[in-house]
């Protein structure tokens, strides 16, 4: 089965920096994208950044600005999002999904795969609070 454990969620001052985790078990890391999501408190849940196990290209929406920055470890089945000068704005709780590259007849990333509908593989999620 696949499972997606995310954590390194926590509580930080506005402009701190956070690293999330994504681990990833039941099945095979290079076939598949790994995607951050995030939802804020009565918003829609949005696409933040992806990276193919394949080939290791990534993506990132266009609100990022270099702000998030995306990467793996294939021997660890992890990817990880490093978050830099947060703002209270970025407070949701961020969640990590997959989906077999197949689906998208594809190795490398677009941003077609930043859109949550194409996602069935869900992780739990991890809080991420920002204090002004």
């Amino acid at each position: 089965d696949v499972q997606l454990q995310a954590s390194g969620g926590g509580l930080v001052q506005s402009g701190g920096s956070l690293r999330l985790s994504c681990a990833a078990s039941g099945f095979t890391f290079d076939d598949y994208v790994i995607t951050w999501f995030r939802q804020a408190p009565g918003k829609v849940r949005e696409g933040i950044s992806c990276i193919s196990g394949r080939d290791g290209s990534t993506i990132y929406a266009d609100f990022v600005k270099g702000q998030f920055t995306i990467s793996s470890d294939n021997a660890k089945n992890t990817v990880y999002l490093q978050m830099r000068n947060l703002k209270p704005e970025d407070t949701a709780v961020y969640y990590c999904a997959v989906e077999p590259l197949a689906y998208f007849g594809a190795y490398s990333v677009n941003r077609n795969m930043l859109r949550k509908e194409v996602y069935y593989y869900w992780g739990q999620g991890t809080q991420v609070t920002v204090s002004s």
